[in-house]
């Protein structure tokens, strides 16, 4: 039996790959498990839960309270939970934010990042300030290569592209007085992170905060005042931040999960901790990468991304064969996006660093067999 196979079997699970919802730590998988059955000796379940009983005030309380600590959040700052799924905030974003035939830069730098521009051509008009499209976003821009407009009301940017493989490692830096719009969805919380130079930030949760179910939200408080037009209430950043993130019935349990997610987080010893482990983690798969004439990665170096890894073989065919090869040795999920094909390793901060060193064995092995 393969080192690869006898861990996933003495843990019962395979490797998990995916790219969202991806990995959860295990012992908040386990306490999820206690609690749906019995949580804090109420006799209910968290699922069943009132999102007004003492229970989920403790939980939201405690949920926000602990996403401030992890990221030094001062009190110029609401944290929501909303739902929707990013693709929300995509036209939430300029509902809120965008005056009247205003401008708003996007960089373009993957597939989520173009789908967000798209969507602000409701409220205004998105002036692409870079666009890495001819290029099949294989890399991220400096910021000489940003090119904003004349008076932007935000600029927005995706900070990790699940996709393709390529993560920002520098933070842009809007025109003077503009705030800076971050889409974090798959690398929130997994490095040092200064609020203080963004306007708004979101991410959901199904990457690396949770269960797919809600979406965190990081405005500055003044931000909830511009109110650029009349909004269904469930539209507006104010309505959710005047509420506590209910002025409906929130997702419960996903709010719940990324709570427990967030004390997994400290318990680490914070996001200098587990940053250093991302690299690591990252550092043995591209080594792989880098030592081999068979495997070419899809990102520039200077653009890779610690949290997905996007790769393909020197054809389909083989790629098609690695992918079924290293399910039958305990690691699934690996199948690329459909725009870029390929294979794509994304590894979360949950994601063990056995697993990593497991799937550059196979990475190693396989080459060595069909090279």
């Amino acid at each position: 039996m393969s080192a690869t196979t006898t861990t996933a079997a003495t843990t019962d699970r395979v490797l998990n790959f995916s790219a969202g919802p991806g990995v959860l730590p295990e012992e908040v998988l386990r306490q999820v498990q206690e609690d749906v059955w019995n949580i804090a000796g109420t006799g209910v379940g968290i699922m069943e839960h009132s999102h007004r009983a003492g229970t989920f005030d403790r939980i939201l309380a405690e949920s926000i309270a602990d996403c401030r600590k992890i990221g030094n959040i001062g009190d110029d700052y609401e944290i929501l939970f909303l739902t929707g799924g990013a693709s929300t905030q995509n036209h939430l974003i300029p509902a809120n934010l965008l005056p009247e035939g205003g401008t708003a830069d996007y960089l373009i730098t993957g597939y989520w990042a173009s789908k967000s521009a798209q969507e602000c051509k409701v409220y205004g008009k998105p002036h692409t300030a870079f666009d890495g499209k001819p290029t099949n976003y294989t890399f991220i821009p400096s910021q000489k290569e940003i090119k904003f407009s004349e008076k932007p009301a935000y600029v927005h940017y995706t900070s990790n592209n699940t996709i393709m493989g390529t993560q920002f490692h520098y933070v842009p830096e809007p025109p003077a007085g503009v705030p800076l719009v971050c889409d974090m969805c798959s690398d929130i919380y997994s490095q040092p992170l200064d609020v203080s130079k963004y306007g708004l930030i979101y991410a959901g949760a199904q990457k690396n905060l949770g269960p797919a179910g809600t979406t965190l939200v990081i405005i500055r408080k003044d931000l909830l005042e511009r109110a650029p037009r009349p909004l269904p209430t469930l539209m507006s950043y104010k309505v959710y931040a005047d509420n506590e993130s209910r002025p409906n019935t929130p997702p419960v349990f996903a709010i719940y999960a990324v709570g427990l997610v967030f004390k997994w987080i400290l318990k680490q010893g914070g996001l200098a901790p587990i940053a250093k482990r991302n690299q690591a983690k990252a550092k043995i798969i591209y080594d792989v990468l880098d030592g081999s004439s068979f495997y070419k990665g899809h990102a520039r170096p200077d653009s890779r991304s610690l949290m997905n890894i996007s790769f393909h073989t020197p054809n389909p065919e083989t790629d098609k064969l690695f992918i079924a090869e290293a399910l039958k040795e305990g690691m699934d999920n690996l199948k690329g996006h459909r725009s870029i094909g390929g294979m794509r390793a994304s590894i979360y901060n949950a994601f063990p660093a056995e697993g990593c060193e497991a799937f550059a064995q196979f990475m190693r092995e396989f080459e060595r067999r069909h090279g």
